[in-house]
């Protein structure tokens, strides 16, 4: 069968094929999560998804690289829902800049397989991956929003004066490394290390009195 095209229109989709197209990326991001991107192949996508073999996938996707693309834009999606209702409403800066560390890491242990699949994903891409699944796109654009966060903060008042980049290029390392060992660690303490970091870069963003 010929592959659809995963970018073609939504309402040309029937109710069957959306659902089914859901099974399929949900099945691949818990084979990631689980075995690595490396290792996730179509057999184990489509056992994990009880297909009765590969051609489903391909009827759906036009490879791996496409499957793929569609697991990161689902991973983005469900962790962007997760946190945005966890800061709605808030409108200190402060409070909310330690909400943003505390949901990111929140959503370990609500959907630890999306944050694990989308780790190993990020150390297997090669930098050409990261333009085809979409990541460079998703992750540039989150981290312009916490830029102008921040900067919004700074002219208020509320945060000293630095580089809000480097915060943000900061926090994204230190939420990357948490994931990772928790993927290693089963005594890992989330909500511990949540608080932590939430502490420390609520001192180095804190104007000095």
């Amino acid at each position: 069968m010929q592959a659809r095209n995963s970018a073609g229109k939504q309402e040309g989709r029937t109710f069957t094929e959306t659902g089914r197209r859901a099974q399929i990326v949900n099945a691949a991001i818990e084979v990631v999560a689980e075995r690595g991107y490396a290792n996730a192949s179509f057999a184990k996508i489509a056992e994990r998804a009880g297909l009765g073999s590969t051609g489903m996938i391909s009827y759906h996707f036009r490879g791996k690289d496409d499957l793929i693309r569609e697991v990161v834009a689902e991973i983005m999606r469900v962790a962007l829902e997760f946190v945005s209702a966890k800061l709605d409403g808030e409108t200190d800066y402060a409070a909310r800049l330690r909400l943003n560390i505390v949901a990111n890491l929140a959503l370990l242990d609500e959907c630890p397989g999306h944050l694990r699949a989308l780790s190993s994903i990020l150390a297997n891409a090669h930098p050409d991956d990261r333009e085809k699944f979409g990541l460079a796109d998703h992750l540039s654009e989150f981290a312009r929003i916490q830029e102008e966060r921040i900067r919004e903060a700074q002219r208020a008042g509320a945060f000293r004066d630095f580089d809000p980049a480097v915060l943000v290029l900061a926090m994204r390392g230190a939420l990357d490394a948490a994931i990772a060992r928790a993927a290693v660690d089963p005594d890992f303490d989330t909500a511990a290390c949540a608080r932590e970091l939430a502490d420390l870069f609520d001192h180095a963003t804190r104007r000095q009195s």
